[in-house]
């Protein structure tokens, strides 16, 4: 291959790997199903461990009590849920971090499952209808004060907030696939040893196995 092929080809190479950042990036500005916002759980959530997850679209969905977190196992995960109404939300507890239980805080859902236990696979369930829809924040009564909160958002029209750019969110609150980050990570490397690469051959010229050493082209 002669430089100027070279050349053509390197210059192809970069085209096809700035493309793939392209769609990586649209991937993530893209996100999941919250795209850029996620419920504004008024302050709720905040410093509090186990993540946050859109998962609208799903008729059940498990809340693990006990999860680590917390400085223990003590948080719900994911500690924040955003479901359409008609979903059935479970919370199965671990059995692990010492008895525990769900409480409302405040909003439109009453939450109780009774006094606080400890048993692995201990379960409570609630389904929120269309007249629960908002906001309901919870807690684990033993454990609200060492941050074992929980928030659950219902429905489409919930106050929110934007997660893209400039906010330090974790991947899962931002609706991100981790791949794609890893892409373009992987893109940005390839573009620059095709530049390394590019620049060498330019400087000292082709391998002298291509029957070419630098001469006349």
């Amino acid at each position: 291959m002669n430089r100027r092929d070279f050349l053509r080809t390197a210059g192809g190479a970069s085209v096809a790997a700035t493309a793939a950042s392209g769609t990586a990036a649209a991937q993530e500005e893209g996100g999941g199903g919250g795209g850029n916002v996620r419920p504004d759980w008024g302050g709720h959530l905040d410093g509090v461990d186990g993540g946050y997850q859109d998962l609208r679209g799903s008729s059940e969905v498990t809340v693990e009590v006990g999860a680590s977190g917390n400085g223990g196992a003590l948080a719900f995960a994911p500690a924040g849920i955003w479901v359409d109404p008609g979903t059935t939300v479970t919370w199965e507890w671990t059995g692990e971090g010492g008895g525990h239980n769900v409480v409302s805080s405040e909003g439109p859902a009453s939450l109780d499952s009774g006094a606080a236990v400890a048993e692995a696979g201990a379960t409570y369930e609630h389904t929120f209808g269309e007249d629960q829809t908002g906001i309901t924040k919870y807690h684990c009564a033993p454990h609200e004060s060492l941050g074992m909160l929980g928030a659950v958002a219902v429905g489409g029209d919930v106050a929110t907030v934007s997660t893209g750019g400039g906010g330090e969110k974790e991947l899962e609150e931002l609706g991100v696939a981790i791949q794609a980050h890893w892409v373009g990570s992987a893109t940005i490397l390839g573009i620059i040893v095709t530049i390394i690469y590019t620049f060498y051959i330019l400087k000292y010229g082709e391998s002298p196995n291509t029957g070419n050493t630098g001469g006349g082209e």
